[in-house]
């Protein structure tokens, strides 16, 4: 009997891991239709007895403006070119700062964010992490880092029921994402942080700060030309 329920379980196990693999697979090419984000979000609200209405719409990477694409990754994770969905420098200094006491800082990369954001749940518990990390290394090895920042910038949370970049631009400025400012894309990077407390359109005086901070980074980056490396 324990033999024939590994059995089971081991084949249940694999039959998982296979229909991941061709889900990431089938994602390098076809936008995805939601996030697990987004559903969280929607059923968070019908919890809260404020169900809200999802914004999203898909825009390619051509359409998508460099500033934008730039501003997230000097804001977010400016080694994204470089790593393959792990930042160690940054895990280490992350730990390095938690082990010394205060607010925690955490390390993930926008391939991570990706991971967890279009797959899994929130919170911090093992068995997440551990889904978050084999989504990334699936990401990271089926899709192309254009193809990463692309889907990141589709799905990343930008107010309450605000998802992607176009969504995002309209929710905020009124435009459409291709016509977005570098002020703008600044300001919208600069939110991503906490999204629901923090405006790209009303920002706080430390929101404008990180902003300038991001614009600084976009520049010591290379601007456009950083894109050139993905």
């Amino acid at each position: 009997m324990p033999r024939r329920l590994f059995r089971r379980f081991a084949k249940i196990l694999l039959c998982c891991l296979a229909a991941s693999v061709l889900l990431v697979l089938l994602l390098r090419w076809l936008p995805p239709p939601g996030s697990a984000l987004m559903v969280e979000r929607k059923v968070e609200s019908w919890i809260d007895g404020q169900p809200i209405d999802l914004q999203r719409d898909w825009r390619p990477w051509a359409e998508l403006p460099d500033d934008l694409k730039v501003a997230v990754i000097a804001a977010e994770d400016q080694r994204f070119a470089e790593h393959w969905g792990f930042d160690m420098t940054a895990i280490r200094a992350a730990l390095a700062h938690n082990e010394r006491g205060g607010s925690l800082r955490g390390a993930s990369t926008l391939s991570q964010q990706v991971a967890k954001n279009l797959f899994l749940w929130s919170g911090r518990s093992w068995l997440r992490k551990g889904l978050e990390a084999w989504f990334t290394v699936l990401i990271e090895t089926l899709w192309p880092k254009q193809r990463i920042l692309e889907v990141y910038l589709n799905s990343a949370e930008w107010g309450t029921g605000v998802f992607g970049a176009e969504a995002a631009a309209q929710h905020h400025f009124g435009k459409g994402a291709p016509y977005l400012s570098s002020q703008q894309a600044s300001l919208l990077a600069a939110v991503l942080p906490n999204p629901r407390d923090w405006s790209a359109s009303r920002p706080s005086g430390y929101v404008q700060q990180r902003a300038g901070w991001i614009r600084r980074q976009m520049r010591q980056l290379g601007g456009s030309h950083y894109l050139n490396r993905l």
